[in-house]
């Protein structure tokens, strides 16, 4: 059963015509109710009439908590297409108005059966709007569901905003004036509604800027990425990597196909919220890896580690992981079905030094991010927990959020299913207010034990470490898909979109004012490409005006018209996009000028003709 409950100012509703064989009779007006809460409810063809009664309660909880006196239950097909037969549907619809009448609450029931007007004024607390799901089916054999999956649905979560001066506030209480993102990733986590309504900007952009594309041919979320793309893919790649690399981590490489029946892989494919895809064999089922850690786990497992090795980091750069999220979800390159993630274990002797070990990656992952180019207010932080661990390392906890500097989104679980105690999250906000998660960490207290990983101490006992799971930047689509939207809403706000420099597929153009100039932008090219900067020039048949127009449209962040003028003065001509400004600067000055945004980030050049004459469009 799927219910939609939302906090109303009001809902008015009238039947208007008859649409199902079962239907209740009604009177053909207008039902209006004022301050309530609203269900819109989906019963599907597996529920029991047991369900009803987890509905009244979190309903009943929930108006306790908000002061709601009035309760509308409103039959709703639209959330579902596994839908219960109508007469079934009627039954447990009808057992939840009787559940909930039987308390000190004024009830309301839309018809069942009716094609309905529907009117609604929702309320506007971070609360108002919440997906619930009760009773989900443990899944077919032909599609496997995660059992992490679905009690994620289920889990009963309490939602806080910590401050860094030490303060934890239920978010209804919280004053999120000033703090709008972090209102919008409050809204987005409790109503757990990941569904796509609308294009995202970003996929217009990443396709106009021939970055990335759907590929018809393969499984929807799988993306093709042409020649411009793949650079900036690449340089993400390594910049991450090598940032990694300084902190510690061991590269290494592990398969990405395992058998879903392993002793150690099963067990864990149920503790991690994850839809998979299966591939079948003759006689055996194996499953494409959703992250990187069975494989490290499985090599840490035939380590011989001592206490004196601890902590000790694994690494590896998963190209690709894949994840079967459902088709409503997937949008562009915020959600998708193969991505590529960065993803580093430590193995840690105890809780202590567990700490310790996440306030360096939490540390790390705030540099990779502002290596990359978005800054700490692109982002918000939310931090999950169980109570016990709450309780028992609040200093922790304020002090990650010190560290961050902002309030902070807080998730507290009475009590623990997944393998982690403690997870955290930075999270980005679009131009559609949606949030997606990107660097994170998370302290697992039991696959060291699951996979048989252990560490002799310094008593000669072998122990179980306690492993931290952190990609410090996230997947790398989805870093692209930050960029992007972070672009677009520059573009909004009536500035210049651009990447980072560093990033820039073409760092610098040159324009020959007229063939004649063309000789000598090919000698500035060749000193430019050696000072590993990337540069092309644009010798086509069209005009100036023209060429300046689409470096525009390309984001080219420096363009240089060259002519008789700067022949003559020995200097350049540089439209710098950042500051909107054209420049008269020596060869040398615009070098040390690119080679700034450079600096301890990788390089690579372009693979593409250096010739725009000889360029094909992969639009």
């Amino acid at each position: 059963m799927k219910v939609l409950q939302l906090h109303v100012d009001l809902v008015e509703y009238e039947p208007i015509q008859v649409e199902s064989s079962v239907y209740e009779e009604v009177e053909k007006k207008a039902y209006r109710v004022d301050d309530a809460l609203l269900l819109l409810v989906c019963v599907e063809k597996d529920d029991v009439v047991d369900l009803a009664s987890e509905v009244v309660r979190d309903s009943l909880e929930f108006m306790n908590r908000m002061k709601i006196r009035r309760l509308v239950i409103y039959p709703y097909a639209h959330l579902s297409t596994e839908l219960a037969p109508p007469h079934k549907a009627l039954g447990i619809l009808n057992k939840i108005r009787t559940e909930a009448s039987s308390n000190n609450i004024e009830v309301h029931y839309a018809p069942f059966g009716w094609n309905k007007r529907l009117v609604i004024a929702v309320k506007g607390h971070p609360l108002a709007e919440q997906l619930k799901s009760y009773g989900a089916r443990e899944g077919s054999k032909e599609e496997p569901v995660s059992k992490a999956l679905l009690m994620e649905e289920k889990l009963r979560s309490y939602w806080f905003i910590l401050t860094p001066e030490g303060r934890m506030i239920p978010v209804e209480q919280f004053d999120f004036t000033g703090r709008s993102n972090l209102e919008f990733l409050t809204r987005y986590e409790i109503a757990k509604s990941r569904a796509v309504l609308e294009q995202p900007p970003h996929v217009q952009l990443m396709k106009k800027l021939e970055i990335a594309d759907y590929e018809n041919g393969s499984d929807p979320g799988n993306m093709r990425w042409p020649a411009k793309g793949r650079l900036i893919k690449s340089l993400l790649e390594q910049y991450v990597t090598s940032k990694v690399i300084d902190y510690g981590g061991v590269e290494v490489e592990t398969p990405i196909m395992y058998d879903m029946h392993h002793p150690s892989l099963e067990k864990y494919l149920h503790r991690f919220p994850a839809r998979q895809y299966v591939i079948k064999t003759e006689d055996k089922e194996y499953f494409l890896r959703f992250a990187a850690c069975f494989g490290q786990f499985l090599m840490a497992s035939d380590m011989v580690l001592s206490y004196r090795h601890l902590p000790f980091w694994l690494y590896e750069l998963t190209r690709y992981s894949f994840r079967r999220e459902k088709s409503g979800e997937l949008a562009g390159l915020r959600r998708l079905r193969a991505f590529t993630m960065p993803d580093v274990h430590a193995f840690v002797k105890d809780v202590e030094q567990a700490k310790r070990e996440m306030k360096k990656r939490l540390k790390l992952s705030l540099e990779v991010l502002e290596g990359i180019g978005l800054t700490r207010d692109d982002v918000e932080m939310a931090i999950r927990f169980t109570k016990e661990f709450y309780e028992e390392n609040k200093d922790f906890i304020y002090d990650m959020v010190r560290t961050f500097g902002k309030p902070v989104l807080a998730e507290m679980w009475e009590e623990r299913f997944f393998y982690f105690i403690l997870k955290w999250e930075f999270n980005f906000i679009d131009s559609q207010k949606k949030a997606a998660a990107l660097s994170t960490d998370q302290i697992d207290i039991e696959n060291a034990k699951q996979y048989g990983i252990t560490y002799v101490d310094e008593d000669g006992a072998r122990k179980h470490p306690i492993i931290l799971h952190c990609s410090p930047s996230g997947a790398i689509e989805r870093v692209i898909y930050a960029l992007l939207e972070k672009a677009y809403m520059t573009m909004e706000k009536g500035g210049k979109p651009m990447l980072p420099v560093w990033l820039s597929p073409t760092q610098v153009r040159l324009i020959p004012v007229a063939e004649r100039h063309l000789e000598d932008c090919l000698n500035l090219m060749s000193r430019i490409e050696g000072e590993k900067i990337r540069v092309d020039l644009d010798d086509r048949e069209e005009t100036v005006d023209k060429k300046i127009k689409d470096a525009e449209t390309e984001w080219i962040p420096y363009v240089v018209v060259y002519g008789d003028r700067e022949k003559e003065r020995g200097e350049l001509a540089v439209r710098i996009r950042e500051s909107g400004r054209i420049e008269y600067m020596k060869l040398e000055k615009l070098i040390e000028e690119v080679k700034k945004h450079n600096e301890g980030k990788p390089f690579k050049p372009l693979s593409l003709p250096k010739l725009l004459s000889r360029r094909p469009s992969f639009k």
